[in-house]
Protein backbone atom coordinates (compact mmCIF):
# COMPACT_ATOMS: atom_id res chain seq x y z
CA UNK A 1 0.00 0.00 0.00
CA UNK A 2 0.94 3.62 -0.46
CA UNK A 3 1.64 5.73 2.59
CA UNK A 4 -1.10 8.13 3.62
CA UNK A 5 0.45 11.38 2.42
CA UNK A 6 -0.70 11.45 -1.21
CA UNK A 7 -2.75 14.57 -1.81
CA UNK A 8 -2.08 15.31 -5.48
CA UNK A 9 -1.86 19.05 -6.03
CA UNK A 10 -4.17 19.70 -3.06
CA UNK A 11 -3.07 20.45 0.47
CA UNK A 12 -3.00 17.40 2.71
CA UNK A 13 -5.23 19.46 5.00
CA UNK A 14 -7.94 19.25 2.30
CA UNK A 15 -7.75 15.57 1.32
CA UNK A 16 -5.68 12.40 1.48
CA UNK A 17 -5.89 10.07 -1.52
CA UNK A 18 -5.82 6.43 -0.46
CA UNK A 19 -4.47 5.35 -3.82
CA UNK A 20 -1.32 3.62 -5.02
CA UNK A 21 0.59 5.97 -7.30
CA UNK A 22 1.30 4.13 -10.55
CA UNK A 23 2.97 6.98 -12.43
CA UNK A 24 5.48 5.46 -14.83
CA UNK A 25 3.92 1.99 -14.60
CA UNK A 26 0.96 2.44 -16.94
CA UNK A 27 0.75 3.93 -20.41
CA UNK A 28 -2.17 6.04 -21.57
CA UNK A 29 -4.08 4.65 -24.52
CA UNK A 30 -6.03 6.38 -27.27
CA UNK A 31 -9.79 6.65 -27.06
CA UNK A 32 -10.11 4.49 -30.18
CA UNK A 33 -7.96 1.70 -28.71
CA UNK A 34 -9.75 1.80 -25.36
CA UNK A 35 -13.22 1.89 -26.89
CA UNK A 36 -12.50 -1.15 -29.01
CA UNK A 37 -11.04 -2.98 -25.99
CA UNK A 38 -13.94 -2.04 -23.68
CA UNK A 39 -16.61 -3.14 -26.16
CA UNK A 40 -14.76 -6.42 -26.63
CA UNK A 41 -14.62 -7.28 -22.95
CA UNK A 42 -11.71 -5.43 -21.34
CA UNK A 43 -12.81 -3.56 -18.21
CA UNK A 44 -12.43 0.22 -18.42
CA UNK A 45 -10.61 0.33 -15.07
CA UNK A 46 -7.67 -1.65 -16.45
CA UNK A 47 -6.63 1.23 -18.75
CA UNK A 48 -6.13 4.98 -18.71
CA UNK A 49 -7.17 7.41 -21.45
CA UNK A 50 -4.88 10.08 -22.84
CA UNK A 51 -5.57 13.20 -20.78
CA UNK A 52 -7.41 15.90 -22.69
CA UNK A 53 -5.44 19.13 -23.02
CA UNK A 54 -8.08 21.87 -23.20
CA UNK A 55 -7.80 24.67 -25.71
CA UNK A 56 -7.71 28.30 -24.63
CA UNK A 57 -11.29 28.70 -25.86
CA UNK A 58 -12.43 25.71 -23.81
CA UNK A 59 -10.64 26.96 -20.69
CA UNK A 60 -12.36 30.31 -21.12
CA UNK A 61 -15.68 28.43 -20.97
CA UNK A 62 -14.53 26.88 -17.67
CA UNK A 63 -13.59 30.25 -16.19
CA UNK A 64 -16.83 31.80 -17.42
CA UNK A 65 -18.92 28.98 -15.96
CA UNK A 66 -17.05 29.12 -12.65
CA UNK A 67 -17.71 32.85 -12.34
CA UNK A 68 -21.39 32.46 -13.24
CA UNK A 69 -22.08 29.52 -10.91
CA UNK A 70 -19.77 30.10 -7.93
CA UNK A 71 -22.51 31.42 -5.64
CA UNK A 72 -24.93 28.69 -6.69
CA UNK A 73 -22.31 25.98 -6.11
CA UNK A 74 -21.51 27.43 -2.66
CA UNK A 75 -25.19 27.36 -1.68
CA UNK A 76 -25.57 23.79 -2.92
CA UNK A 77 -22.48 22.79 -0.93
CA UNK A 78 -24.03 24.40 2.15
CA UNK A 79 -27.30 22.51 1.62
CA UNK A 80 -25.71 19.08 1.25
CA UNK A 81 -23.31 19.78 4.15
CA UNK A 82 -26.20 20.69 6.44
CA UNK A 83 -28.02 17.52 5.38
CA UNK A 84 -24.97 15.40 6.26
CA UNK A 85 -24.70 16.93 9.73
CA UNK A 86 -28.46 16.64 10.28
CA UNK A 87 -28.55 13.00 9.17
CA UNK A 88 -25.53 11.54 10.95
CA UNK A 89 -24.20 14.10 13.42
CA UNK A 90 -20.68 15.41 13.74
CA UNK A 91 -18.59 12.27 14.35
CA UNK A 92 -17.96 11.86 10.64
CA UNK A 93 -15.23 10.87 8.22
CA UNK A 94 -15.77 12.29 4.73
CA UNK A 95 -14.94 9.74 2.02
CA UNK A 96 -14.98 11.09 -1.52
CA UNK A 97 -15.22 8.76 -4.47
CA UNK A 98 -12.27 9.50 -6.72
CA UNK A 99 -12.08 11.43 -8.77
CA UNK A 100 -15.21 13.52 -9.45
CA UNK A 101 -16.18 13.38 -5.79
CA UNK A 102 -12.87 14.76 -4.56
CA UNK A 103 -13.33 18.51 -5.20
CA UNK A 104 -16.90 18.33 -3.87
CA UNK A 105 -15.67 16.52 -0.76
CA UNK A 106 -13.07 19.23 -0.18
CA UNK A 107 -15.75 21.91 -0.46
CA UNK A 108 -17.99 20.05 2.00
CA UNK A 109 -15.09 19.68 4.42
CA UNK A 110 -14.32 23.39 4.16
CA UNK A 111 -17.96 24.43 4.57
CA UNK A 112 -18.46 22.26 7.66
CA UNK A 113 -15.35 23.83 9.12
CA UNK A 114 -16.67 27.30 8.19
CA UNK A 115 -20.14 26.84 9.68
CA UNK A 116 -19.71 24.27 12.45
CA UNK A 117 -16.06 24.88 13.36
CA UNK A 118 -15.32 21.20 12.80
CA UNK A 119 -12.25 19.87 11.05
CA UNK A 120 -13.33 16.52 9.66
CA UNK A 121 -10.95 13.93 8.21
CA UNK A 122 -11.37 13.60 4.46
CA UNK A 123 -10.12 10.80 2.25
CA UNK A 124 -10.59 10.04 -1.43
CA UNK A 125 -10.86 6.38 -2.43
CA UNK A 126 -11.71 4.36 -5.52
CA UNK A 127 -15.00 2.76 -6.48
CA UNK A 128 -15.40 1.01 -9.83
CA UNK A 129 -18.52 -0.14 -11.65
CA UNK A 130 -18.81 -3.96 -11.67
CA UNK A 131 -15.83 -4.32 -9.31
CA UNK A 132 -16.88 -2.41 -6.22
CA UNK A 133 -15.15 -0.23 -3.67
CA UNK A 134 -11.52 -0.37 -2.54
CA UNK A 135 -11.76 -2.56 0.57
CA UNK A 136 -8.16 -1.95 1.59
CA UNK A 137 -8.89 1.76 1.71
CA UNK A 138 -12.06 1.18 3.74
CA UNK A 139 -10.21 -0.99 6.25
CA UNK A 140 -7.49 1.65 6.55
CA UNK A 141 -10.05 4.38 7.34
CA UNK A 142 -11.99 2.21 9.80
CA UNK A 143 -8.81 1.26 11.63
CA UNK A 144 -7.77 4.92 11.89
CA UNK A 145 -11.28 6.16 12.81
CA UNK A 146 -12.97 3.18 14.50
CA UNK A 147 -15.81 5.09 16.15
CA UNK A 148 -16.76 7.43 13.29
CA UNK A 149 -19.46 7.21 10.63
CA UNK A 150 -18.28 7.29 7.02
CA UNK A 151 -20.07 9.64 4.63
CA UNK A 152 -19.45 8.82 0.97
CA UNK A 153 -19.44 11.77 -1.44
CA UNK A 154 -19.60 12.14 -5.22
CA UNK A 155 -20.11 15.10 -7.54
CA UNK A 156 -23.33 14.08 -9.29
CA UNK A 157 -25.36 11.06 -10.35
CA UNK A 158 -25.72 9.72 -13.88
CA UNK A 159 -27.92 6.61 -14.10
CA UNK A 160 -27.40 5.79 -10.42
CA UNK A 161 -24.83 3.07 -11.09
CA UNK A 162 -22.32 4.31 -8.52
CA UNK A 163 -25.03 4.58 -5.84
CA UNK A 164 -26.03 0.98 -6.62
CA UNK A 165 -22.39 -0.12 -6.68
CA UNK A 166 -21.88 1.52 -3.28
CA UNK A 167 -24.94 -0.18 -1.78
CA UNK A 168 -23.85 -3.61 -3.04
CA UNK A 169 -20.24 -3.06 -1.92
CA UNK A 170 -21.32 -2.01 1.58
CA UNK A 171 -23.71 -4.97 1.85
CA UNK A 172 -20.95 -7.36 0.81
CA UNK A 173 -18.57 -5.67 3.24
CA UNK A 174 -21.08 -6.19 6.06
CA UNK A 175 -21.48 -9.88 5.22
CA UNK A 176 -17.72 -10.39 5.29
CA UNK A 177 -16.75 -8.18 8.24
CA UNK A 178 -19.89 -7.53 10.28
CA UNK A 179 -19.27 -3.79 9.87
CA UNK A 180 -22.32 -1.84 8.68
CA UNK A 181 -21.61 1.28 6.61
CA UNK A 182 -23.81 4.22 5.65
CA UNK A 183 -24.82 3.68 2.01
CA UNK A 184 -26.47 7.08 1.42
CA UNK A 185 -24.29 8.80 -1.18
CA UNK A 186 -24.06 12.58 -0.83
CA UNK A 187 -23.96 14.55 -4.10
CA UNK A 188 -24.47 18.10 -5.25
CA UNK A 189 -26.73 17.15 -8.15
CA UNK A 190 -28.97 14.07 -8.37
CA UNK A 191 -30.76 14.13 -11.75
CA UNK A 192 -31.00 10.33 -11.55
CA UNK A 193 -33.31 10.61 -8.51
CA UNK A 194 -31.36 7.84 -6.76
CA UNK A 195 -30.10 9.25 -3.45
CA UNK A 196 -31.48 10.94 -0.35
CA UNK A 197 -28.56 13.30 0.32
CA UNK A 198 -28.49 15.81 -2.51
CA UNK A 199 -28.59 19.56 -2.94
CA UNK A 200 -30.55 19.69 -6.20
CA UNK A 201 -31.94 17.39 -8.84
CA UNK A 202 -31.32 19.93 -11.58
CA UNK A 203 -28.93 18.64 -14.23
CA UNK A 204 -26.67 21.66 -14.46
CA UNK A 205 -23.00 22.23 -15.16
CA UNK A 206 -20.78 21.83 -12.12
CA UNK A 207 -17.61 23.54 -13.39
CA UNK A 208 -15.37 20.74 -12.13
CA UNK A 209 -17.14 18.41 -14.58
CA UNK A 210 -15.63 20.36 -17.50
CA UNK A 211 -12.12 19.04 -16.96
CA UNK A 212 -10.27 15.91 -15.89
CA UNK A 213 -7.14 15.78 -13.75
CA UNK A 214 -6.49 19.52 -13.94
CA UNK A 215 -9.50 20.17 -11.69
CA UNK A 216 -9.02 17.03 -9.58
CA UNK A 217 -5.65 17.52 -7.96
CA UNK A 218 -3.79 16.29 -11.08
CA UNK A 219 -4.89 12.73 -10.33
CA UNK A 220 -5.98 10.29 -13.02
CA UNK A 221 -9.12 8.22 -13.01
CA UNK A 222 -8.59 5.20 -10.75
CA UNK A 223 -7.14 1.94 -12.04
CA UNK A 224 -7.63 -1.68 -10.99
CA UNK A 225 -5.30 -3.83 -13.05
CA UNK A 226 -3.55 -6.83 -11.50
CA UNK A 227 -0.41 -5.99 -13.49
CA UNK A 228 0.11 -3.02 -11.17
CA UNK A 229 -2.22 -3.57 -8.20
CA UNK A 230 -1.79 -6.47 -5.79
CA UNK A 231 -4.46 -7.75 -3.39
CA UNK A 232 -2.91 -5.75 -0.53
CA UNK A 233 -2.63 -2.48 -2.50
CA UNK A 234 -5.01 0.40 -2.71
CA UNK A 235 -6.46 0.89 -6.18
CA UNK A 236 -4.10 2.88 -8.38
CA UNK A 237 -3.89 6.31 -9.97
CA UNK A 238 -1.40 8.37 -11.91
CA UNK A 239 -0.24 11.82 -10.81
CA UNK A 240 0.18 14.24 -13.72
CA UNK A 241 2.82 16.58 -12.35
CA UNK A 242 3.68 17.61 -15.92
CA UNK A 243 0.28 19.34 -16.12
CA UNK A 244 1.00 21.64 -13.16
CA UNK A 245 0.98 24.76 -15.34
CA UNK A 246 -2.60 23.96 -16.41
CA UNK A 247 -3.86 23.01 -12.96
CA UNK A 248 -6.96 24.86 -11.71
CA UNK A 249 -7.82 22.42 -8.90
CA UNK A 250 -7.18 24.85 -6.08
CA UNK A 251 -8.53 27.82 -8.03
CA UNK A 252 -11.87 26.02 -8.27
CA UNK A 253 -11.89 25.18 -4.54
CA UNK A 254 -10.80 28.64 -3.41
CA UNK A 255 -13.27 30.45 -5.68
CA UNK A 256 -16.22 28.56 -4.19
CA UNK A 257 -14.89 28.78 -0.64
CA UNK A 258 -14.72 32.56 -0.90
CA UNK A 259 -18.51 32.57 -1.36
CA UNK A 260 -19.28 30.87 1.97
CA UNK A 261 -19.23 34.07 3.98
CA UNK A 262 -21.36 35.85 1.40
CA UNK A 263 -24.11 33.23 1.33
CA UNK A 264 -24.29 33.33 5.13
CA UNK A 265 -25.26 36.99 4.84
CA UNK A 266 -27.59 36.50 1.86
CA UNK A 267 -28.80 32.86 1.88
CA UNK A 268 -31.51 33.42 -0.73
CA UNK A 269 -29.16 34.45 -3.54
CA UNK A 270 -29.95 31.07 -5.12
CA UNK A 271 -33.67 31.29 -5.76
CA UNK A 272 -34.36 27.58 -5.26
CA UNK A 273 -32.45 27.13 -1.99
CA UNK A 274 -35.52 27.20 0.26
CA UNK A 275 -37.54 25.02 -2.10
CA UNK A 276 -34.83 22.36 -2.15
CA UNK A 277 -35.02 21.99 1.62
CA UNK A 278 -38.84 22.03 1.72
CA UNK A 279 -39.71 19.83 -1.26
CA UNK A 280 -37.85 16.62 -0.50
CA UNK A 281 -38.71 13.49 -2.47
CA UNK A 282 -37.68 9.88 -2.09
CA UNK A 283 -35.42 8.27 -4.69
CA UNK A 284 -37.41 6.70 -7.52
CA UNK A 285 -34.69 6.18 -10.14
CA UNK A 286 -36.60 8.29 -12.65
CA UNK A 287 -33.34 8.93 -14.48
CA UNK A 288 -32.83 5.22 -15.16
CA UNK A 289 -36.34 5.01 -16.63
CA UNK A 290 -35.44 7.84 -19.01
CA UNK A 291 -32.20 6.09 -19.98
CA UNK A 292 -34.06 2.86 -20.72
CA UNK A 293 -36.36 4.79 -23.07
CA UNK A 294 -33.34 6.25 -24.87
CA UNK A 295 -31.72 2.81 -25.07
CA UNK A 296 -34.86 1.36 -26.67
CA UNK A 297 -35.46 4.32 -29.01
CA UNK A 298 -31.93 4.21 -30.44
CA UNK A 299 -31.64 0.39 -30.33
CA UNK A 300 -28.59 0.38 -28.04
CA UNK A 301 -27.89 -3.17 -26.83
CA UNK A 302 -25.63 -2.20 -23.89
CA UNK A 303 -27.07 0.31 -21.44
CA UNK A 304 -23.52 1.23 -20.36
CA UNK A 305 -23.18 3.04 -23.70
CA UNK A 306 -25.90 5.52 -22.68
CA UNK A 307 -24.42 8.23 -20.44
CA UNK A 308 -26.96 10.79 -19.20
CA UNK A 309 -26.36 14.17 -17.60
CA UNK A 310 -23.95 17.03 -18.11
CA UNK A 311 -21.09 15.41 -16.21
CA UNK A 312 -21.33 12.03 -17.90
CA UNK A 313 -21.83 13.51 -21.37
CA UNK A 314 -18.67 15.54 -20.85
CA UNK A 315 -16.79 12.35 -20.04
CA UNK A 316 -18.13 10.70 -23.19
CA UNK A 317 -16.77 13.56 -25.29
CA UNK A 318 -13.42 13.63 -23.52
CA UNK A 319 -12.72 9.93 -22.97
CA UNK A 320 -14.87 7.77 -25.25
CA UNK A 321 -15.95 7.57 -28.91
CA UNK A 322 -19.30 9.40 -29.07
CA UNK A 323 -21.98 8.41 -31.56
CA UNK A 324 -24.38 11.28 -30.87
CA UNK A 325 -25.34 13.77 -28.18
CA UNK A 326 -28.93 14.43 -27.12
CA UNK A 327 -29.76 17.85 -25.64
CA UNK A 328 -32.96 19.34 -24.28
CA UNK A 329 -32.25 22.68 -25.98
CA UNK A 330 -29.51 24.30 -28.01
CA UNK A 331 -29.98 27.36 -25.81
CA UNK A 332 -29.44 25.61 -22.48
CA UNK A 333 -26.64 27.64 -20.78
CA UNK A 334 -25.33 24.47 -19.09
CA UNK A 335 -24.39 23.00 -22.46
CA UNK A 336 -21.97 25.53 -23.96
CA UNK A 337 -18.94 23.31 -23.35
CA UNK A 338 -20.85 20.21 -24.53
CA UNK A 339 -21.71 21.90 -27.83
CA UNK A 340 -18.12 23.13 -28.20
CA UNK A 341 -16.64 19.67 -27.62
CA UNK A 342 -19.19 18.10 -30.00
CA UNK A 343 -18.33 20.66 -32.67
CA UNK A 344 -14.59 20.04 -32.25
CA UNK A 345 -15.12 16.29 -32.64
CA UNK A 346 -17.76 16.45 -35.40
CA UNK A 347 -20.28 14.64 -33.20
CA UNK A 348 -23.95 15.13 -34.22
CA UNK A 349 -26.22 16.80 -31.66
CA UNK A 350 -29.99 16.19 -31.60
CA UNK A 351 -32.87 17.70 -29.63
CA UNK A 352 -34.50 15.21 -27.23
CA UNK A 353 -36.71 16.52 -24.46
CA UNK A 354 -38.20 13.38 -22.90
CA UNK A 355 -35.66 13.08 -20.06
CA UNK A 356 -34.91 14.52 -16.63
CA UNK A 357 -31.42 15.48 -17.85
CA UNK A 358 -30.10 18.45 -19.79
CA UNK A 359 -28.25 16.12 -22.15
CA UNK A 360 -27.20 12.56 -22.80
CA UNK A 361 -24.15 11.15 -24.54
CA UNK A 362 -24.41 7.92 -26.53
CA UNK A 363 -21.18 6.00 -27.12
CA UNK A 364 -20.77 4.49 -30.57
CA UNK A 365 -21.71 0.79 -30.46
CA UNK A 366 -19.18 -1.52 -32.09
CA UNK A 367 -21.85 -3.00 -34.35
CA UNK A 368 -22.03 0.35 -36.18
CA UNK A 369 -18.55 -0.15 -37.61
CA UNK A 370 -15.04 1.12 -36.96
CA UNK A 371 -14.54 2.73 -33.57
Amino acid sequence: MLNNTLSGSYSKDDVIFLLKEITGLISELSNEYRENAIQNGTHYSEMLPIEYHPTEEYMNLFYETLEQTKTKIAILVSIVSDKIIKNIGTNIVLVSLARAGTPIGILIKRYINHKYNLILPHYSISIIRDKGIDRNALLYILKKHPDSTLQFIDGWTGKGVIQDTLIKACNDFYKDTGIKLNTNLAVLSDPAYCTNIYATREDFLIPSACLNSTVSGLMSRTVLNESFISKTDFHGAKYYKELASMDVSNLFIDTITEQFGLIDKSPKTFENADLILENESMPNYKGLEDVCKIQKLFNIKNINLVKPGVGETTRVLLRRIPWKILVDSFNNPNLKHILKLAEDRNVPVEIYKDMSYSCCGIIKPKELGDI
